[in-house]
């Protein structure tokens, strides 16, 4: 879905505008304010990781077990597919405090563009 290594320009504008369109073409899930818990602890692990990237072998797990939160997310409806898929994409490639601040940058690109698409 995305590839945080590439380094295309387009990653925080056009790729993130796209991804947020796809995204919030889903009315019954995918609210803004669920999609800002998964981002407010992405930003969490970046700092963690920021502040200490010895210790970055030691959160991987942590970070990893977002896509567990999304799958039960999405099994009560809360989120969908695609929403999973995209997170799956990412934290896949996360691999140290490069990748992770590039993720984390590209998921609030993404909030950006869909607040624009899904104001409330």
């Amino acid at each position: 879905m995305i590839d945080l290594k590439a380094k295309d320009p387009e990653l925080f504008n056009g790729i993130a505008k796209h991804t947020a369109k796809d995204i919030a073409e889903n009315a019954r899930s995918n609210k803004p304010t669920q999609l800002r818990k998964f981002y407010d602890e992405i930003v969490m692990w970046d700092n963690k990781v920021a502040m200490d990237p010895d210790k970055f072998e030691e959160y991987l797990p942590f970070i990893r077990m977002l896509n567990a939160k999304a799958a039960y997310a999405e099994g009560r409806k809360l989120v969908d597919d695609k929403y999973v898929k995209l997170l799956n994409s990412g934290l896949k490639q996360v691999d140290d405090a490069k990748t992770m601040r590039t993720f984390k940058l590209f998921m609030e690109a993404f909030m950006g563009f869909y607040k624009q698409e899904r104001p409330n």
